[in-house]
């Protein structure tokens, strides 16, 4: 059995002031972000993309990812409990953040910057994807050093305990999707968008990736409370969200090595 090592959720404090360890995380996921994406550019030496445009692409990636994430906390998990604490929703520092919000805010925000660019929308999704995964294992890091989003019991032996919840062992289920939806997404994509693929393809294998991943991992975290409650008919609010995603991407993939076999 292991204990969870209760670290102070502020990494530097700065008199009244304090920097968090899940902000860092973030900003650890954005510069992985940047640079990989520049190493991307070099080797896909497209017409009319270039490193300087990752400027303005994380810019508007963060903006996503920061408004889509936590209207999305807001809204599918815990409506109630912000309604009733209005000023909370601004505390993003304290975590709270939903993947399938931030997804949905950075669609948004790419869209915004494809027009602008006169860029493919989904070519742009396609290149991104990639860059993403390793963004969304530092923020579990940064929930496991909350001590948040905690699993559920278990009496396997690396079960931890999180003294701030209560003295049974949990799935330290944090550090679970770090591996899943962190590192090995971040592998099969890197992997999967290194060969031509047909435009549409690595985002139908990111929505397929992630959504199995995350759906796969819910069965060891506690549930969230969600709009519909914890649990509807055995599957938490994580999953259900997850669900839709899987199908869309065979659908986009499916559909994507469909176009390309037509334009042949």
């Amino acid at each position: 059995m292991l204990i969870h090592p209760q670290i102070d959720p502020v990494a530097i404090h700065l008199g009244p002031l304090g920097v968090h360890w899940y902000g860092l995380m973030y900003l650890l996921g954005f510069a992985l972000f940047l640079l990989l994406g520049k190493y991307r550019l070099r080797k896909l030496n497209r017409p009319g993309w270039n490193e300087s445009m990752m400027d303005d692409l994380l810019f508007y990636g963060v903006l996503g990812v920061v408004l889509g994430g936590r209207l999305g906390e807001v809204l599918f998990y815990q409506p109630g409990y912000y309604f009733s604490h209005p000023l909370e929703i601004l505390a993003v520092w304290k975590g709270g953040m939903s993947f399938h919000g931030g997804f949905i805010g950075v669609m948004t925000a790419m869209a915004i910057f494809a027009r602008q660019r006169k860029m493919e929308w989904l070519q742009l999704m396609d290149f991104i994807a990639p860059l993403v995964p390793l963004g969304l294992g530092a923020g579990r890091i940064g929930n496991f050093i909350n001590g948040e989003l905690w699993g559920r019991p278990t009496d396997l032996p690396w079960g931890m305990v999180f003294p701030s919840v209560d003295k049974f062992p949990r799935h330290p289920s944090q550090l679970y999707e770090f591996a899943l939806e962190g590192l090995a997404l971040f592998i099969l994509l890197w992997l999967y968008s290194g060969k031509p693929r047909a435009v549409g393809e690595v985002s139908g294998m990111f929505l397929i990736g992630y959504g199995s991943f995350r759906f796969i991992g819910e069965f060891a975290r506690m549930p969230d409370d969600g709009i519909f409650g914890i649990m509807t008919f055995g599957i938490s609010m994580g999953q259900w969200l997850s669900l839709p995603m899987v199908i869309a991407g065979v659908a986009m993939m499916v559909w994507a090595q469909r176009r390309a076999s037509a334009n042949k």
